[in-house]
């Protein structure tokens, strides 16, 4: 009976696995840019964390690297203003079920490689404003409008 029960504990932990196995260390982000007015296409957008650096021209999508630190967006298309946006992290629930299930190696990795984190999976920038967005988990959403202050 013991045997079987701690059979069943290792082989509970390897199915449920950890952040990194299920979502990995990249995420897809769709980016829209808008004005007071409406939409606006063509806006060539530079994304940036710790992770590395990307570009999109809006509306458009691209993978980036997951972190724990914020997600530092600028869109620009002349002749209108640039728009600025900081998209705050947030530690996906599932990390800390790594933790009980993965223990402190696995939430390690998870941690260090940034798969224990997300952005929102869509960022409306306001062209023209800056702001700080929250991070999806506070939306309780996937979409993150940018309003700018």
């Amino acid at each position: 009976m013991k045997i079987q029960f701690i059979l069943l504990g290792i082989i509970s932990t390897q199915i449920i696995g950890c952040a990194s196995i299920v979502n990995g260390q990249n995420q897809s982000i769709s980016i829209e840019t808008k004005t007071d007015s409406g939409t606006i296409s063509g806006a060539s957008c530079k994304l940036s964390n710790n992770k590395g650096t990307w570009f999109v021209t809006s509306p458009g999508s691209t993978t980036v690297h997951r972190s724990a630190e914020d997600l530092a967006i600028r869109c620009e298309k002349e002749p209108i203003e640039a728009g600025i946006a900081s998209i705050k992290s947030s530690t996906k629930g599932m990390a800390f079920g790594n933790i009980l299930f993965g223990g402190i190696i696995g939430a390690g990795v998870d941690i260090s490689t940034g798969a224990a984190y997300d952005y929102p999976t869509l960022i409306t920038i306001m062209m023209g404003k800056t702001s700080n967005a929250p991070p999806a988990a506070a939306l309780n959403t996937s979409q993150t409008p940018v309003n700018g202050k």
